[in-house]
Order: structure tokens, then sequence, then C-alpha cells
């Protein structure tokens, strides 16, 4: 692999769902953890199979060379009456990844999504749109949690997401305007942008210096056609393998790369593919992205 000014890490998601439960369930975290070693890279997030026992998973880690770069925290701070106790458990994760010697925080707004909302019904269709003084608040909540981040030393990069009240570049903009930029960070997420109807080059240049971090995701076209045609909601998406790995699906990563390099990008970038690993291997997978960045290197050396 040609020489990167910025780190490379590849996230469990590959191996094991977070939001299909189904996906990957009898994968271990001994098989996750050796296999990203192989591949040599050196960054993960927590996943649920990993171990909760700090010691342990310290442990288990320095053993392979990987460090835990961040880990997924879920908030619902667009809701007043949630926000106290929100921000109390944000302190707790915060607390955690800096005892992994995690840099940031993978931070997205559940309140109004179908799938992370825990106000939300099982007979509901729509993602719940915020009003004026739900963004307010979710800004107000974003900035006091930014600030506990900043406190130990890290920053909250927020995860625009399918399936949430963030998910647009409308949306994306919206957020930045609103939030501290010396607290509130953006989890530039190249899968996610292209899902919520953005191109990933744009918002990347227009937010740059807002991005601490990153995930590289591509997407499978003619199956996120057939699930706007449908209708489907966004775990039905994943079920029908709408997410994969870079070089695999219809996003151009060459400009993307290219502009990461021109900017002398320097956190970390995660590999993330979000498929089932039964018929999409995830170390395979994850191998082929990583010669297909290669191959991108090369033409960018010449």
């Amino acid at each position: 692999m040609e020489e990167l000014p910025f780190k490379l890490g590849i996230h469990p998601i590959n191996w094991v769902g977070e939001d299909v439960k189904e996906h990957g369930a009898d994968t271990s975290f001994e098989q996750i953890v050796d296999e990203i070693q192989k591949l040599g890279l050196t960054g993960t997030e927590m996943g649920r199979k990993y171990p909760t026992d700090i010691n342990v998973l310290k442990k288990e880690l320095a053993d392979r060379g990987i460090s835990l770069v961040s880990q997924w925290k879920s908030v619902l701070f667009s809701d007043p009456a949630y926000r106290e106790e929100e921000l109390e458990a944000y302190r707790k994760h915060v607390q955690f990844l800096k005892e992994m010697g995690s840099t940031v925080i993978s931070t997205a707004e559940v309140g109004g999504s179908l799938h992370f909302d825990p106000r939300r019904t099982p007979n509901e269709k729509e993602v719940l749109r915020l009003d004026e003084a739900g963004w307010q608040s979710l800004a107000e909540g974003l900035n006091r949690a930014g600030a506990i981040a900043a406190e130990h030393g890290l920053k909250l990069t927020y995860h625009h997401h399918g399936g949430t009240v963030v998910e647009s570049p409308e949306e994306i903009d919206r957020l930045m305007e609103l939030t501290d930029p010396s607290l509130v960070y953006l989890l530039f997420d190249t899968g996610h942008t292209y899902y919520g109807g953005g191109d990933p080059l744009t918002v990347l240049r227009k937010h740059y210096n807002r991005i601490a971090y990153i995930h590289l995701k591509d997407i499978r076209q003619d199956v996120l056609d057939e699930a706007r045609a449908e209708q489907v909601d966004f775990v039905t998406c994943i079920r029908k393998g709408v997410f994969t790995v870079p070089g695999d699906g219809c996003l151009d990563f060459a400009p993307i790369f290219k502009e990461l390099l021109d900017r002398d990008y320097r956190g970390w970038a995660m590999l993330e593919g979000e498929q089932d690993p039964a018929t999409h291997n995830a170390y395979e997978y994850a191998s082929n992205a990583l010669n297909y960045i290669h191959s991108l290197l090369i033409k960018e050396s010449r």
C-alpha cells in the first residue's frame, strides 16, 4: 500500500451488522480482530461483539497492534425532556473512550428515526423531521456534549446518517450552521452522503474544515434505485445490500482521495461495507477495497 498521510482503519460492521442483527450473528470478536490484523490495518471502532471490560479489550487490541478509534453514541438531544439524562450518558461514553485512547466520538441524533428512536412505535412508516424548536434543542445538546468531549481531549464528530433527521445535504448544512465549530465536528460518510441525496465530493469540499473523521462506504446504485421505487425504509435497504466497500459500488473515490491528499487530511478513515458477511465475505471485500485504494494512490502519484 502506498503511504497515506491519514490513518486507514476498518469498522467491525463489515463482519457484524449493527442495524441488522442477523448479519454476522455467529461471527466472533476474535475472528474480526484477527482478520483486521491480517489486513494490516491498525484502527477499529467498537462493535457489539467486542468485550466491554476495558482491561480485556485493551489487551486483545494491543496484542494485535490495533487502536480503538471511536464508538457510536446515539443521542436524543432534540427533545429537551431527555437532554440532561442524555448528557450524563454521554459523559460516561467519553470517559470510556478516553480510557481506550480514542480521539473522536461518532455521535448521531436518533429523535424522529423509525429504527433508533425509542419513542417510535412499530406501525409508523416515516422519519419525523425536526421543527425549529427541535433543531435548536439538538444544537444546544450537541454543543454541550462537544464541550464534555473537549474537556477530555476528544472531538464530537456528528455522523449524518440514513433514516435519521440529519440525512440530506441541506440537513448537514443546517446542523453545521447551528453548532459551534470549536465543539461539534463532522463525521463525513461517503455512502450516507449519497444515500441522503448528496454528492460526496461536494459535501467533502463544503464542510472540510469541520471534518475530523471519515467513513469510506460505497453504494450499489441498482439496489438503491429498487429500494427507492419500493419506498422501503433504511434498515430494509441494508438487508437488500445497498451498501458495500469502496470500489464495489457506483461512487468514484478517485476525486475524494485526491481531495484528502491535496488537503493533507491527517485523521482516521474507516472502511465500511455494512452488508451480509454470509454472502459478502468481510475479509475478501476489505482486501479488494484495499487493492482498489492502492490503485487510486498509484494513479495519483503519477
